[in-house]
């Protein structure tokens, strides 16, 4: 679980993706996108300060620790592009590392534009450091970044927060062939990934005692009844947090406390639950640290150094591309 900031979908791209997720056979789904609405948002960051949940604190106190060491690593002048920056929070150290060496420009990318506005205001006090912003998607912004560099400029990407964990294993794969695709040679990315860890904390981290995270699966079916004109009766629901050992993931689902039939006007149809039947809402992966350097090779990388957090396994990897 891993926040992007408060994106704006068209009722008719909701409409449409619970339609396709909802009425097909087999496992019932809702893409982990629309979890993240206004509500749904204030509530993760509810969630990242919780005690059960350590990834976000793991990921500031890499940052925060070994910024001179990540700088360190990067000869001549960088230019820094971080996708799905939200506020820029964790960058900052880096930031502060890296204006101690050279005067630096970073491009947040950030399909937000009240983040990216609220990015560009925090950090642009940093002296020696110029902000570019680019309200667009990953690969899109990570382009124009590219594009609008000097010919001697190294390219560091930033993407924290275990945001990589949200992707399927093959489709995390497919993401950073195509962020080694946009680089060129000696250009680097900062990769951070949530490990493995014993299975209690695990699922405690997305079940939490105060229901927190419970309230924030839930907030995508009331969601659909605020937008869509749904009827579903989030008392009839309860949050579930599972291992996929086979993928080594944790997934969110909602249960059907009971056999029911929700209507969705908004999305055009009625759906059907038996009793125990869910709605799968989020994965969230999990890597062992040695899985990094095999998966930067296959796709373009080599693992130049690796921070490892001990109070809670988390990884910020540094790949150099080939």
């Amino acid at each position: 679980m891993a926040a992007p900031a408060i994106a704006q979908y068209s009722e008719s791209e909701l409409a449409a993706e619970a339609r396709a997720g909802l009425v097909r056979a087999g496992q019932k789904e809702l893409p982990s996108k629309y979890l993240y609405d206004e509500i749904g948002s204030a509530l993760f960051e509810v969630i990242s300060v919780l005690p059960e949940y350590g990834l976000t604190r793991a990921d500031e106190r890499l940052m925060r620790r070994h910024a001179g060491d990540i700088v360190a690593c990067l000869a001549g002048p960088v230019r820094v592009a971080e996708l799905g920056s939200g506020s820029g929070r964790k960058t900052r150290w880096l930031l502060e590392a890296f204006s101690l060496r050279r005067p630096t420009t970073y491009c947040p990318i950030e399909i937000s534009p009240t983040a990216l506005a609220r990015c560009e205001s925090d950090l642009g006090q940093i002296e020696r450091v110029s902000i570019v912003g680019f309200e667009q998607p990953y690969l899109d912004g990570l382009r124009a970044a590219a594009s609008g560099r000097d010919a001697q400029d190294r390219m560091l990407v930033l993407f924290l927060g275990s945001t990589i964990g949200n992707f399927d294993r093959d489709a995390a794969e497919r993401f950073l062939t195509e962020v080694r695709s946009i680089l060129v040679p000696g250009d680097a990315l900062l990769l951070g990934t949530d490990l493995e860890k014993p299975l209690p904390q695990l699922l405690k981290a997305y079940d939490d005692s105060l229901g927190v995270t419970a309230a924030f699966n839930l907030n995508i079916l009331a969601r659909m009844n605020r937008e869509l004109g749904a009827d579903f009766d989030l008392a009839a629901f309860r949050h579930e947090a599972r291992y996929n050992s086979v993928f080594r993931r944790v997934e969110m689902h909602l249960s059907s406390t009971r056999n029911q039939t929700v209507a969705i006007p908004g999305a055009g149809c009625a759906v059907s639950f038996v009793e125990g039947e869910t709605i799968w809402t989020e994965s969230s992966h999990k890597y062992r640290a040695e899985d990094i350097s095999g998966m930067a090779v296959r796709n373009g990388f080599r693992r130049s150094a690796q921070w490892l957090d001990s109070e809670w396994p988390f990884a910020e990897s540094l790949l150099i591309a080939r």
